[in-house]
């Protein structure tokens, strides 16, 4: 009986790992493409915080670098220091090979040093800090001194025990009177650990039930 036991809790913890699968294989960061706004997205005390704004003159022409699934909106920078955050709790822990992806679109205007900086903090439950990872800042020659958004991306491992994402929007005005950081299709995304493939579990159970044999014979 306590074989049985054994192997249905086995079976049902690996089964109910694969339902915690919501968190993986999408976009976590809500309204990164300034789409709704600053929906989504808290402002920092003793810093300004960002915009939302259209595609145009005042910022970035629909023709000069960017996303081609830009939108319509993009974030740029308010004041001399922009910062916007927010944060998700995830279903569960963060097992070990969980892996992510951070990326988004970055940019300035022409040859000024105003840009942009986009990066996640992974917690643990009680709120310490395991890692981080981040993309950007891009300097004028990173843009080749043009006006636009470019794509940049960091990958990497979960930290295990990953409780809760942060991610932090941050622009920097360095020249003009534009706080002209901007920032647009913002995303990270969470990739599972690869699991066994379902007759890898009956197998599994198989060799539970051989040890139980096992242990049953060295009794008698």
């Amino acid at each position: 009986m306590k074989i049985k036991n054994l192997i249905a809790s086995t079976l049902l913890g690996l089964v109910a790992g694969l339902s915690q699968a919501a968190v993986y294989d999408q976009n976590l960061i809500f309204n990164g493409g300034a789409e709704q706004g600053t929906s989504g997205w808290n402002g920092f005390d003793d810093y300004d915080f960002v915009q939302s704004v259209s595609y145009g003159n005042n910022w970035v022409k629909p023709s000069e670098p960017g996303p081609l699934d830009r939108g319509a909106k993009m974030f740029p920078g308010l004041g001399a220091r922009a910062v916007a955050w927010q944060s998700l709790d995830l279903e569960q822990l963060s097992g070990a090979g969980d892996s992510f992806k951070l990326s988004g679109w970055l940019g300035g205007w022409q040859a000024q040093g105003d840009n942009a900086k986009l990066f996640v903090s992974f917690l643990d439950l009680s709120g310490q800090m395991l890692g981080s990872t981040e993309i950007g800042p891009l300097s004028p020659a990173d843009r080749g001194n043009k006006t636009g958004l470019f794509y940049r991306e960091a990958s990497g491992l979960l930290p295990t025990q990953t409780a809760t994402l942060q991610f932090w929007l941050t622009m920097e005005r360095l020249g003009g009177g534009d706080n002209d950081g901007y920032a647009d299709n913002l995303s990270f995304v969470l990739t599972a650990a690869p699991v066994p493939e379902p007759a890898t579990y009956g197998l599994m159970a198989l060799g539970l039930v051989a040890v139980g044999v096992s242990v049953r014979r060295r009794k008698a």
